[in-house]
């Protein structure tokens, strides 16, 4: 498989299996989830249910997460989890069941809700550097990639000073919802060179594409219109210009560690 420059982002309680294979046609990478792992978690998403969103819930997340990676293991695709939770040890199980499937696994600490920041979950681990690390780290020791997702525009937050003490834990991903500051991407580019950042937020066309691309980012990810094909074959065939103007979407020289 080549480097993974398209990917679908994970929408919670829609981005399953079934979503992942619709994907296929015009992606290289899927992130499924994002899925609660533990008891407190989980009673936020049915909180978050209650009020009208979309999640998934499970009263088994761990096995729900491996019957998600069983249904994708024909895909030519890599995937990964964004998963959610307020200790270490549920990533940690987390993780080895991706481990087992190839998968990676990535820790959201991207989710603005109320209801899941009041518990640590979410952007509220933005805050957390330490408890955030420790996510990570625990991830990392099963062997699966382990990837962080994050979103700019967080007060008091300084991704580009985040970015290397991720990569130094065991990150190998960054995933940046830019919301309307793109520059910060170019920013984690410069102090975090060894990550693969992925470039999130409003990509839908040939000058989002390039733009993400232009600040320094290594790939881009659909979230919202990541049902729509048309989008996605747009978004692939821009990617693809970028990379290498002649439409297969590989090139040559890039030997950075990367989440396939």
């Amino acid at each position: 498989m080549s480097l993974p420059r398209v990917a679908v982002a994970s929408l919670s309680g829609e981005s399953d299996a079934d979503w992942a294979r619709a994907a296929e046609p015009y992606v290289d990478a899927a992130v499924l989830g994002g899925i609660a792992l533990d008891e407190e978690s989980q009673r936020a998403a049915q909180r978050l249910v209650a009020r009208g969103r979309s999640e998934f819930l499970t009263d088994e997340p761990i096995d729900f997460l491996d019957s998600q990676l069983a249904a994708v293991t024909d895909l030519d695709l890599f995937v990964a989890v964004n998963v959610r939770a307020t200790s270490a040890d549920p990533v940690r199980e987390a993780s080895r069941v991706c481990a087992n499937y190839g998968a990676g696994i990535e820790i959201n600490a991207h989710c603005r809700q109320a209801e899941l920041c009041e518990i640590g979950c979410g952007e509220a681990l933005l805050r957390d550097t330490e408890r955030l690390c420790e996510y990570v780290e625990a991830a990392a020791e099963s062997g699966a990639p382990v990837g962080v997702k994050v979103r700019t525009e967080i007060e008091g937050v300084d991704l580009s000073k985040l970015a290397p003490k991720l990569a130094d834990v065991g990150a190998t991903w960054l995933h940046v919802d830019a919301m309307d500051s793109e520059s910060v991407v170019a920013d984690v580019a410069d102090t975090a060179p060894d990550l693969f950042l992925v470039a999130n937020n409003g990509v839908r066309d040939r000058k989002t594409v390039h733009e993400y691309l232009d600040h320094g980012a290594d790939a881009v990810s659909v979230g919202r219109p990541s049902d729509n094909p048309t989008v996605l074959e747009r978004v692939r065939d821009a990617t693809a210009e970028w990379f290498d103007g002649d439409g297969d979407g590989e090139i040559d020289g890039d030997d950075r560690e990367v989440p396939v």
